[in-house]
């Protein structure tokens, strides 16, 4: 089976993990290598991850961790969705969807669901027969999201939404759709127009897009979503008319760190694997860790790597304790996919033209990385919002 590449500095326990935790991560640990890495490979060829990937997660108890008992849940702490963060990454940025339906997506339902709302997806989701996205992001608006387009006019006991939705994780495998949509275009400002629909999959009026072809994260699932006339029932509002900005902005402090860990995880497998070649690999009669110019990258990188880790768990641990990490939180995000994105040339250059090849792990990973500094709000709003938060 194969071994999860991780340095030993990094196998030591955090100061917020407890033993229950460090039995979950065992037990996630062997079940990945059993049933994830040595499909792996396939998957990215496929272009998507088999539902009945999803639904063995279900059944071993590993989605959705937090959910409350009485829908099924452990109600278990933030740690835990951590751990099924961390360790989906370190099998491959493919499998970053099941994090965002898990971590991100569903846990929007019940902050704002209503009971019969809850009742009628969490247990589903729990288990993997429900899929989540969220759609927010539009050809026209990204990072800016009250410019967004899509409309959702109130007639009768339905609304009526129009508008596209693009990159969407999880578009193709997905059930169930967050929608993020205008129910009052005339709103000033115009965030406060902006409202969450639950939208099913089989929506009359509700059709996917292309499937995109993105550079790197082949097995993970982005597609275009249509709405053209699609009715929805009043039913379906998230939480209240005109609050669905907020109900976004409230949850991206999560989402940001979801995000910062899965380039953490980047970061330090791409330093682990590259460790273990340049030590492997023998150039001029002796092991290409021998020289100076690879001692030197690789303590640079490693040194990176460990101030990564350590701004991480700062922000997780005041996260956890409920501090607002806003600053902090923004700071961890662009830093940290900011160097796992600058370290990656760095290690495919110690691989030789080994690490050109696509059996070799830095190859793929090279190309994954390169997205991290725009999912969850680009970099560049990262510091728009540190220097917001610092008076200027």
């Amino acid at each position: 089976m194969p071994k999860v590449a991780v340095l030993e500095s990094y196998k030591a326990s955090r100061s917020y993990f407890t033993e229950e935790h460090l039995l979950f991560r065992e037990s996630l640990r062997k079940f990945l290598e059993k049933e994830a890495f040595p499909h792996f490979d396939k998957w990215e060829k496929d272009g998507i991850i088999p539902r009945s990937f999803w639904k063995k997660l279900g059944n071993n108890g590993f989605l959705c961790t937090w959910m409350e008992e009485n829908y099924g849940g452990l109600n278990l702490d933030f740690v835990f969705a951590i751990i099924l963060c961390e360790e989906l990454a370190r099998v491959g940025a493919g499998l970053a969807g099941i994090g965002l339906h898990s971590e991100i997506v569903t846990p929007y339902i019940t902050s704002y669901g209503t009971e019969e709302q809850k009742y009628k997806y969490l247990p589903g989701c729990l288990r993997g027969d429900i899929i989540t996205a969220i759609g927010m992001t539009e050809p026209g608006a990204g990072s800016d999201l009250a410019q967004i387009k899509t409309t959702a006019t109130k007639v009768g006991d339905h609304y009526i939404i129009n508008g596209q939705k693009t990159f969407i994780t999880n578009g193709i495998h997905a059930d169930l759709i967050i929608v993020a949509c205008k129910t009052d275009p005339n709103a000033n400002p115009a965030h406060k127009g902006i409202s969450l629909l639950l939208v099913e999959s089989d929506t009359p009026g509700f059709s996917r897009g292309r499937k995109l072809n993105k550079v790197g994260m082949h097995s993970q699932d982005t597609a275009e979503l249509i709405f053209e006339d699609a009715r929805v029932p009043v039913a379906n509002l998230l939480g209240e008319e005109g609050k669905g900005f907020s109900y976004m902005m409230n949850k991206l402090q999560r989402e940001r760190i979801i995000s910062t860990l899965r380039s953490q995880v980047m970061a330090e497998e791409m330093l682990s694997i590259t460790l273990a070649y340049v030590k492997e690999r023998r150039a001029f009669g002796q092991s290409i860790s021998k020289f100076q110019n690879t001692q030197f990258t690789l303590a640079e990188i490693a040194t990176q790597v460990q101030l990564g880790r350590s701004l991480l768990d700062e922000v997780i641990t005041k996260y956890m304790q409920g501090h607002d990490v806003s600053s902090e939180g923004s700071m961890a995000k662009w830093w940290i996919s900011d160097m796992a994105r600058k370290i990656a040339p760095q290690c495919m250059q110690l691989h030789g033209g080994y690490g050109y090849m696509e059996e070799y792990k830095i190859a793929r990973m090279y190309r994954d990385i390169a997205a991290n500094p725009i999912f969850a709000g680009s970099n560049e709003i990262m510091k728009v919002i540190i220097a917001k938060n610092m008076g200027m």
